[in-house]
């Protein structure tokens, strides 16, 4: 009887995805599989099932169609990454946005490559895979790093080193998922961006977070912005004195006294610029009529 390769336990992290697709080969699959694993293959689209383990949640319709609309006129350049299932169809591993866009350009059937991997596995190579691109927003990245981090008990330095990352970018992304889920929602839309939500977390308490982001999308706050008006929260003392800074000097009272007998006299908002006995008198009006009486007033 022909010996069956074991499946090698799962390997250490930090040697990219291929570490993770152990070829394992029995004899009996070989008889029944019309090409080697690792050889791509055409699969009827009908017959793969969606990655439980995805981390993404959102799709761009618009992307979706241009790859669709090439897929037409091209076909698949990359083929999709699956593993057979005991109902004798397949679970996509990785590729969810060509395996969609075929199905979305009607094609039957589409190139992929066959890979036996246990459950822990397929989630792994999902997550890891996912990671590596660059289009995934801050939320989806943030929550595919707590998965790595739970279900595989991966240290951030560990998840650093799998996808390429700094140990520091890895956890700003964890960071994120102590934010409200309302702004959590907001980074996830795209209303605010991985720099804003950084300079909300400063806040700590949730519903003073939840009113800055809803003020900051308000305004329409540049990050900088964001950053100055949380730092002004967490120090209220120096916002008060850089405003008393900005306020101008105050009016001699004999300035003062002046301006309220021309408005007395004129009927208009009067305001007197005095800097040493030399100035300047602005007169402010809202209608042509009481341009006119000014004028009248002035002329005799």
């Amino acid at each position: 009887m022909a010996n069956v390769t074991e499946a090698p336990k799962r390997r250490a992290l930090g040697r990219g995805l291929e570490s993770l697709l152990p070829r394992i080969t029995a004899v009996a699959e070989e008889k029944t599989q019309p090409a080697p694993e690792g050889t791509p293959r055409e699969i009827p689209v009908g017959e793969i099932d969606r990655n439980p383990y995805q981390t993404r949640t959102r799709f761009d319709e618009a992307q979706l169609s241009e790859l669709a609309a090439s897929i037409t006129s091209t076909g698949v350049v990359q083929p999709i990454l699956v593993r057979p299932l005991p109902n004798g169809r397949f679970q996509l591993i990785a590729g969810e946005r060509r395996w969609l866009a075929s199905q979305k350009a009607g094609k039957p059937t589409i190139p992929a490559i066959l890979r036996h991997v246990s459950d822990e596995q397929a989630m792994e190579i999902t997550i890891v895979e996912n990671l590596q691109r660059t289009d995934l927003n801050p939320m989806e990245q943030a929550r595919a790093y707590e998965r790595l981090s739970r279900e595989f008990k991966l240290t951030q330095e560990q998840m650093a080193q799998r996808t390429g990352k700094d140990r520091a970018s890895v956890a700003n992304f964890l960071r994120l998922l102590r934010l409200p889920e309302q702004v959590q929602g907001k980074v996830e839309a795209g209303e605010l961006s991985f720099g804003h939500a950084r300079a909300l977390l400063a806040l700590e308490n949730p519903e003073t977070i939840l009113s800055a982001a809803q003020k900051v999308g308000a305004l329409s706050m540049s990050v900088r912005q964001t950053e100055s008006y949380v730092q002004g929260i967490l120090n209220p003392e120096k916002r008060d004195k850089s405003k008393d800074k900005a306020k101008p000097p105050a009016t001699d009272p004999n300035v003062r006294e002046a301006e309220e007998k021309l408005q007395r006299a004129l009927g208009l908002k009067v305001r007197i610029e005095d800097k040493h006995g030399r100035g300047r008198v602005i007169i402010e009006y809202g209608r042509l009529e009481d341009f006119d009486g000014l004028l009248e007033t002035l002329a005799g």
